[in-house]
């Protein structure tokens, strides 16, 4: 969910510029977390620990209408990491509820670890969520695995729906 359905690094950058008075710049963030660039890491990352830091975050261009399409055709299962910080739970919960209300609350997972969830893909944008899986992981672009290798990669989500289109062709493909 984060960095690939909502836009949770752009909201660290925005913490990030309230706190130290300026944007990093692009370069700054290339393989890095935007909290790594703070003095004091722990109190930019505090702000997870903020009621409604997880509630208000952006949603992904194109997110909302790819995964419509996908839920659609697909057993799609939105699973998030929720237990480190208090109040993401709910903050998620009411997030995916505004903005993926299509979403039933059964294809939702709320957990520690993402090693639990097996499946064909995973669609993340963090290499140690990928490592464990047992299906095809994508790499869903950010500025912190700029520099991470061995998947797919994602830019966005126009990627995401060319990539599932290629797949079910060549599924269809196979059977014929």
């Amino acid at each position: 969910m984060d960095e690939v359905m909502a836009d949770t690094y752009a909201k660290f950058v925005d913490a990030y510029e309230d706190r130290k008075g300026r944007r990093p710049s692009d370069e700054e963030l290339q393989g890095k977390k935007v909290y790594e660039l703070a003095d004091d890491v722990a109190d930019l990352r505090r702000a997870m620990y903020e009621p409604g830091f997880f509630r208000d975050v952006a949603v992904m261009p194109d997110a909302q209408e790819v995964v419509k399409e996908l839920y659609e055709e697909y057993e799609v299962y939105i699973v998030t990491t929720a237990t480190e910080f208090k109040y993401s739970f709910l903050d998620k919960y009411e997030w995916l509820a505004e903005h993926f209300p299509f979403i039933h609350h059964r294809r939702i997972v709320f957990c520690g670890n993402k090693s639990i969830v097996h499946g064909d893909f995973m669609i993340d944008d963090k290499v140690s969520n990928l490592k464990g899986f047992n299906g095809t992981g994508l790499l869903f672009r950010s500025p912190h695995n700029y520099h991470d290798r061995g998947y797919t990669r994602v830019e966005n989500w126009a990627e995401v729906r060319d990539y599932f289109t290629r797949e079910r062709e060549r599924r269809i493909a196979e059977i014929a």
